[in-house]
């Protein structure tokens, strides 16, 4: 299975080029395997890919909807693409491709958005997908991954090779904080359970996810122990892990870089709702659009850091006991 680290530091290499790396190794060996992006091959960093394989890489241009449609007639035809543009444009842009001629029309796709929330950073506000994963989570079978590090992220591009239907993958471009040992093995569907605690369980995806663990150790010199849950799928969500940390615990916060409205706290509190009522805290971006700043500023100007979690943590423990 997975192994968690016992320090958490930047890895160094960024995940756009484990990305483009995994998909090269794969294509060597599986013929189907292709991909396309929407002006950004530098930015995606799959330059390699296309000098590799000419043949089985496309710059479709800005044209993102049509992308979606090449990447679905791509599928219908036996090959097993991989579509990349900026979150915003990979979802929000493409949602009835998506929703017709990838999942109704029940095609084998994987489609990438990168840049996800503050990440975008200086590409401000157009450009800043807080809305990506909620746009997309009412298309039926649709699976939606966030993947924390690059450890994660390549077991992800190898289970996908082998798994079919529409899979959107939020994908951080840069460098991400290195939460898992080399070779760890996930579960599609499935938390990985990351820290384990008895006071309240914190629901974390992405950039969170290391701010949750800050938020763990700041928490325990309180007296308080948190489980830390990484939901790196968002659907189909977790129930069963959820209501079991629910019950334990007696409460929950989620945290994530996008809108809470729609997003990972929308989701856990509905299946909660479903199966174990108990007070949920949600830190996450507030109905907001995004704007122009370093990550660290944007960072804290939408309460995404790992002080925010612990007062939501405090909110729901001083909840649960009333």
């Amino acid at each position: 299975m997975y192994q968690v680290k016992s320090v958490f530091e930047k890895e160094a290499r960024e995940m756009r080029a484990v990305y483009c790396q995994t998909l090269q190794e794969l294509a060597r060996e599986n013929d189907r395997i292709c991909i396309l992006d929407a002006d950004l091959v530098g930015s995606s960093g799959v330059k390699p890919f296309f000098q590799e394989f000419p043949d089985r890489a496309v710059d479709c241009g800005i044209q993102e909807n049509n992308m979606i449609g090449v990447a679905a007639g791509l599928s219908a035809a036996g090959m097993i693409p991989f579509a990349h543009s900026f979150g915003p444009f990979a979802s929000r842009r493409c949602v009835d491709q998506i929703f017709i001629s990838c999942a109704y029309a029940k095609a084998n796709v994987r489609i990438v958005g990168s840049d996800p929330g503050v990440t975008a950073a200086y590409n401000g506000g157009t450009h800043m997908p807080f809305e990506d994963m909620g746009t997309l989570m009412s298309i039926p079978k649709i699976t939606l991954v966030e993947p924390t590090d690059s450890v994660q992220l390549r077991w992800l591009l190898q289970t996908l090779e082998k798994e079919y239907g529409v899979y959107y993958i939020r994908l951080l471009r840069k460098n991400a904080v290195g939460v898992f040992e080399a070779g760890s093995q996930f579960q599609l569907g499935r938390f990985a359970r990351l820290r384990e605690g008895t006071d309240a369980a914190v629901v974390c995806s992405g950039i969170m996810v290391g701010e949750a663990l800050k938020a763990a150790a700041l928490l325990e010199q309180e007296g308080i122990r948190i489980a830390v849950l990484n939901a790196f799928t968002w659907k189909p969500m977790d129930d069963e892990t959820l209501a079991e940390y629910a019950r334990s615990c007696g409460c929950v916060v989620t945290a994530e870089n996008h809108n809470i409205l729609g997003g990972l706290g929308s989701a856990v509190a509905n299946s909660l709702s479903r199966s174990c009522p108990v007070p949920v805290e949600m830190v996450g971006v507030e109905d907001c659009f995004g704007e122009v700043g370093t990550e660290d500023f944007l960072r804290k100007r939408f309460d995404l850091t790992a002080e925010h979690i612990v007062r939501a943590v405090q909110e729901a423990v001083n909840r649960k006991r009333k």
